[in-house]
């Protein structure tokens, strides 16, 4: 039986979505707010160019991941990189890395997991910084991309539909979050999955929208509520779960998920996009007026957060 309530209160304390606020800090501290260049908040900073946007975007991994998952975190340099230059309506154009490791042998599954997805999904990997005279693996990467039309978090619209799109063919990697849709995939349908939103964002189909990462559905749900200044509800019961785990399924971290928000006369003109390439898509709740996100389920409405009272991102 699913329940709002106790859902609600898990993710209200969720490490993952708390992980977030370190964000608010970081930007209080640069000086940086939503008015500043590039847009902080959003999934990758976004430059005005004469034909578009450049994208940049950066991740790094936490070193415990890379020691014991290193072909994994090379292949997640580029992927999750990747994301979010989807997640903004663009196409990526390079990657840049930095790693660190105590040998060359212990780089070298690292650098497996980067080249193999630089292959997978054409991405070139352009430059970086090597170091391999320290104590522990270490790794970051950086990725370029361009836009035409941008997809932002910043105008989510108040009766917008709010809509998920997972691919959903794919396995959880061991007892993690991290749910992976890629692993023995042909590249080329990976980089099809990829023309996907850029091609929609092209078409004037959303209004705003992110990729799912850290914190899962609900984490995003919070970050882009903020960011837009509106509020979010989600309907539980309309959430199709991989493996039935709801809860699990709400604060996953999948290799390609994207929360969406568009009016609904677009959301199924959105979803059958993704349907003709198999990948899950549905109306999972609205953006609403006010400054909180709730999750509902049979009349019980329970709230996560309300981000006019206790800052998130901070923006």
């Amino acid at each position: 039986m699913i329940s709002p309530a106790s859902i609600a209160a898990a993710f209200a304390k969720n490490p993952d979505l708390l992980g977030k606020k370190d964000i608010n800090h970081t930007c209080s501290e640069l000086g940086l707010t939503r008015k500043s260049i590039g847009f902080p908040g959003d999934d990758a900073a976004a430059i005005p160019d004469k034909n578009g946007w450049q994208l940049v975007a950066m991740e790094g991994f936490m070193n415990e991941f890379v020691a014991a998952e290193p072909w994994f975190a090379g292949w997640c340099a580029v992927m999750v990189n990747h994301s979010d230059i989807l997640a903004m309506g663009g196409r990526a154009t390079g990657l840049t890395n930095a790693v660190w490791a105590p040998n060359r042998n212990t780089a070298s599954e690292i650098l497996r997991g980067m080249s193999e997805a630089s292959k997978a999904y054409r991405i070139p990997i352009v430059g970086g910084h090597t170091n391999f005279n320290t104590d522990r693996p270490q790794l970051a990467a950086t990725i370029f991309g361009k836009a035409k039309s941008l997809i932002t978090s910043f105008e989510a619209k108040p009766g917008d539909a709010l809509i998920a799109a997972t691919d959903q063919r794919g396995s959880y990697v061991g007892a993690s979050k991290n749910f992976a849709a890629f692993l023995q995939v042909p590249g080329e349908r990976l980089r099809k999955d990829c023309e996907l939103l850029p091609s929609m964002a092209e078409r004037g189909l959303f209004t705003a929208g992110k990729d799912i990462s850290q914190g899962g559905i609900v984490g995003t749900a919070l970050m882009l509520a903020e960011c837009s200044k509106v509020g979010i509800e989600i309907d539980l019961e309309s959430i199709k779960s991989p493996d039935g785990e709801l809860e699990k399924w709400l604060g996953a971290f999948p290799s390609y998920g994207f929360l969406l928000a568009a009016r609904p006369d677009k959301s199924e003109s959105i979803t059958s996009v993704f349907h003709s390439r198999e990948i899950d898509a549905r109306v999972i709740g609205q953006v609403v007026e006010g400054t909180s996100l709730h999750l509902f389920c049979k009349g019980e409405r329970h709230l996560v957060w309300n981000h006019s009272t206790e800052p998130y991102l901070g923006l």
